[in-house]
């Protein structure tokens, strides 16, 4: 049982010179102060959720919800404020979709999860059946499409719901595509819990302009609606003795889109940290100006909601054994308030040793306050959080299962 610490770690350390922030609008501020947030904690047995006041200092536990559930994302609906997904794997049951219409009071299962077709007779044996071993990632459409969703599934499967994830149905040609097919199968099929296609991205200014990345098998872009889509790897580099010109061999960790200006991505990748500015088709490694000694690998990747310059990752230990923990055991995020060129490191609060969790790509996520609160769940079960864009860190919740997912969603 999860319980709600108060106070922030005590430690000797100081807190960093107090930066200069540009004057934010007294509208902004407003808003801000009138919403509560909501953080949605997925886990590997069973989620939770966690209700702040307007301040973000207190907060109520409720949970969990599905015990025991291998619980791999757990969305609120922006659009009505109402709705909540959650994609389980039930056991021996296997993996389904569960919704909510009364922000997780009530809870019934999808009438048809995402499911991959059954091949045609006489289909060619190059192209086996596949079955969905579980739903990864989900992602509200568009604010002009209500009632629309997304699932990426494990093994790399595009999913659309236009009843409000009631019923899935395979989406655009990519699921049985020869090409695509081709690219799902690689040496990623290593990728611990399996491969996995995530990072379901919808332009807020067309609902026709979509991106998606898979584990491995790149990124890749559709600007007419999914009908068809193509690769965006350009600048990303692979493993050593593999060949970037295969797209196999690409594995995009996370990529996130900048609200406050949809034409820049930020990328965390198996391969370091990138950035892109269309219409241009080439990733730029930002990466390499973090830290020698403690390098651009990790998982999460979470963007400013209002300052496309501003971005936080949570490095983790890229040796080549992948120990996947917290370097040294000091756990720390960086960002970077000038699109990369510079990174700082944000630790306060932290453990400064012995720390040896680290986060995954979904556990990580940032508010819309002002200013942005940040918030992260740990492979150890703790849920931290930052009312300052990560100057001073507060353990909110302990004792949780390994986290998964962690969203935040705004609510009255």
């Amino acid at each position: 049982m999860a319980r709600i610490i108060k106070k922030a770690a005590t430690r000797k350390k100081s807190l960093p010179k107090k930066p200069v922030r540009k004057k934010q609008s007294t509208t902004v501020r407003a808003k801000s102060a009138t919403r509560r947030v909501i953080v949605l904690v997925a886990t590997r047995k069973g989620a939770w959720l966690l209700h702040g006041d307007a301040a973000r200092k207190t907060w109520r536990v409720d949970g969990p919800h599905f015990l025991g559930h291998i619980i791999n994302h757990l969305v609120l609906d922006p659009r009505d404020g109402r709705t909540l997904l959650a994609a389980a794997k039930t056991g021996h049951l296997g993996p389904t979709i569960f919704r909510s219409a009364d922000r997780g009071r009530t809870w019934k299962e999808a009438t048809k999860p995402p499911a991959f077709e059954k091949p045609a007779d006489g289909a060619d044996a190059k192209m086996p059946a596949r079955a969905v071993d579980h739903t990864f990632w989900l992602t509200p459409c568009h604010a002009n499409e209500p009632n629309v969703w997304y699932a990426g599934t494990s093994p790399q499967g595009l999913f659309r719901s236009e009843d409000g994830g009631d019923t899935w149905q395979p989406f655009s040609c990519i699921n049985d595509d020869p090409q695509y097919r081709a690219w799902m199968g690689s040496v990623q099929d290593s990728t611990p819990d399996g491969p996995k296609l995530h990072s379901i991205i919808v332009d807020p200014r067309d609902p026709a302009h979509l991106y998606f990345a898979m584990s491995g098998g790149g990124v890749h872009e559709s600007v007419d609606g999914g009908r068809s889509f193509t690769t965006l790897i350009a600048g990303m580099e692979v493993v050593g003795g593999f060949d970037a010109a295969n797209v196999a061999f690409h594995d995009p960790h996370c990529v996130r889109l900048c609200p406050s200006n949809p034409d820049r991505l930020y990328q965390q990748n198996h391969c370091g940290i990138y950035r892109i500015d269309r219409p241009s088709n080439q990733w730029v490694r930002i990466g390499k100006n973090m830290p020698k000694r403690v390098g651009d690998i990790g998982f999460p990747m979470v963007v400013h909601p209002r300052d496309a310059d501003t971005a936080w990752v949570f490095p983790m230990d890229g040796q080549t054994v992948w120990p996947r923990t917290s370097p040294d055991g000091k756990p720390a995020a960086y960002v970077t308030r000038n699109g990369g060129k510079r990174w700082q490191r944000l630790d306060v609060g932290l453990p400064d040793s012995q720390a040896w969790w680290t986060v995954k790509r979904q556990a990580m996520t940032a508010d819309a306050h002002d200013p942005v609160g940040l918030y992260f769940g740990t492979t150890s079960g703790e849920l931290w959080m930052s009312r300052d864009e990560g100057k001073r860190w507060t353990c909110i919740a302990r004792n949780l299962p390994e986290i998964y997912a962690v969203e935040s969603a705004e609510v009255r």
